[in-house]
């Protein structure tokens, strides 16, 4: 009998702990506020400051960011251009340039797609209160050769000027790293 309830106990405990390592969802952020739209957020001149960090939590790499943002289209069917020009700390400069597609969700919020020169295939990201997740491959330039790795972005707005972003990088499922941003808008 205590070993049925020993073994109970472990696995109530097991469980519980399996549940704790649960990633979140964007279910877990729908009635959050500010309600986030990133047509309205991305749309003008947004500044980013950011760092890279290895995966023992060493800043391997600071920047910032310019981002100059327009979106176009009838509604239910935008197209927005997020042209980023990135800063390192060390002098080196990088362009990005996004084009995202938005598919409206049921509840006005949206889903979309987006691609970039330097993106493998699409990425996909959705909208939930104040959340943004945003999943896709990057070819990455690491000691001259290119690297394709995950990133699985998530975004946060606080109010209509702040938004942070957490990405975590990985390669095989294996953590490589984070990028940690603040976006500011005027």
């Amino acid at each position: 009998m205590k070993r049925r309830l020993l073994l109970a106990g472990a696995a109530v405990l097991g469980a519980g702990t399996l549940a704790g390592c649960a990633s979140p969802t964007l279910a877990d952020y729908a009635n959050e506020k500010p309600r986030l739209d990133m047509r309205r957020f991305f749309n003008g001149r947004v500044d980013a400051h950011g760092i890279f960090t290895d995966r023992s939590g060493k800043v391997v790499k600071r920047f910032t960011v310019v981002m100059n943002c327009r979106w176009s289209g009838a509604p239910g069917q935008e197209v927005g251009v997020l042209d980023e020009d990135f800063t390192y700390s060390d002098g080196s400069k990088q362009r990005r340039v996004w084009t995202l597609r938005r598919q409206p969700g049921q509840d006005g919020q949206g889903r979309y797609v987006g691609t970039a020169a330097d993106v493998v295939g699409e990425a996909n990201g959705e909208e939930r209160g104040n959340a943004f997740y945003w999943g896709y491959y990057l070819n990455l330039e690491v000691d001259g050769r290119t690297v394709v790795v995950r990133f699985d972005d998530w975004m946060y707005l606080m109010d209509e000027h702040v938004m942070l972003n957490r990405a975590a990088m990985s390669k095989w499922g294996v953590n490589l790293g984070e990028v940690t941003l603040a976006f500011t808008k005027n």
